[in-house]
């Protein structure tokens, strides 16, 4: 049973990434995702979420720009960033939704950056 990030790097303002959450176990296929971000010194903090019915759920900072979407066939879960700005810039983290000590991994860095 584990998540594992991937997708992150460098890109400019403006442009786009798509995160990667490969997850293995039941777990996660039955179970609202999310993704999360830490930036250099603050917590970290949701930035996208799976709800009950299908629905999604974002915070107003990433709202319209950010989109989460999963692929149980495939064992992965998706964060769509589009517009990208400066202050995106942060290690980004999949796991449960509410999360769930025990599954957070390393994350993927990602820099916005001109």
């Amino acid at each position: 049973v584990q998540l594992q990030a991937s997708g992150g790097g460098l890109v400019q303002p403006g442009g786009s990434l798509r995160l990667s959450c490969a997850f293995s176990g039941s777990i996660f296929s039955i179970n609202n995702m999310g993704w999360y971000r830490q930036a250099p010194g603050k917590q970290r903090a949701l930035v996208a979420r799976e709800i009950t019915g299908g629905d999604t759920d974002y915070p107003d900072s990433v709202k319209g720009r950010f989109t989460i979407a999963r692929d149980n066939a495939k064992n992965t879960v998706y964060l769509q960033m589009n517009s990208l700005k400066p202050e995106d810039t942060a290690v980004y983290y999949c796991n449960l939704s509410p999360p769930a000590y025990r599954y957070w991994g390393q994350g993927t860095q990602v820099t916005v950056s001109s």
